[in-house]
């Protein structure tokens, strides 16, 4: 439990940790013009999708109520993170492994976490519109329910200068 509760809270801090190790491990393993790759891509990229997934994971009621993520979250930001810190040490004959790598652990990181939000909310949607569908439409034998009109009150400015 330890260990997802970190993960949890390691999640925001990850959004900033992580785009400032690329470019630390630019600073010292790169150097050179690729500056501009990670300054205008690999930054930003990091900086937005684990912003993305770390609302996503948080908008689960499980994620909330236990603050503490899934077993499932916990081996995906393991994988995904782990490539990134990989990808920043620019390693020449892996880089472009690294790099591919990072990026499908990324978008299956988004998918999974989609897939975990709808199974959580799957089950609450469905009794919400059913509990509606089931209240607001009368049986055949059954009287509609009055309606009422609404009191509409006007006002009216008037000019009241000399």
């Amino acid at each position: 439990m330890w260990l997802r509760q970190a993960f949890f809270r390691w999640l925001l801090p990850a959004a900033f940790l992580l785009p400032l190790w690329l470019l630390i491990g630019w600073g010292i393993f790169q150097g050179g013009w690729s500056i501009f790759w990670v300054l205008l891509i690999a930054m930003p990229s990091v900086f937005v999708g684990q912003l993305l997934l770390t609302l996503l994971t948080r908008s689960r009621p499980s994620v909330r109520i236990e603050r503490a993520v899934s077993w499932w979250d916990v081996a995906g930001f393991t994988l995904w993170h782990g490539l990134t810190i990989a990808v920043g040490f620019f390693i020449d004959g892996a880089f472009p492994w690294l790099l591919t790598g990072a990026i499908i652990a990324g978008i299956g990181l988004i998918w999974l976490q989609l897939w975990q939000l709808w199974n959580e909310a799957k089950g609450s949607g469905s009794r919400l519109r059913e509990t509606i569908t089931w209240s607001t439409i009368p049986t055949v034998d059954e009287p509609a329910p009055p309606t009422r009109a609404h009191e509409v009150i006007v006002v009216r400015e008037t000019d009241t200068r000399d």
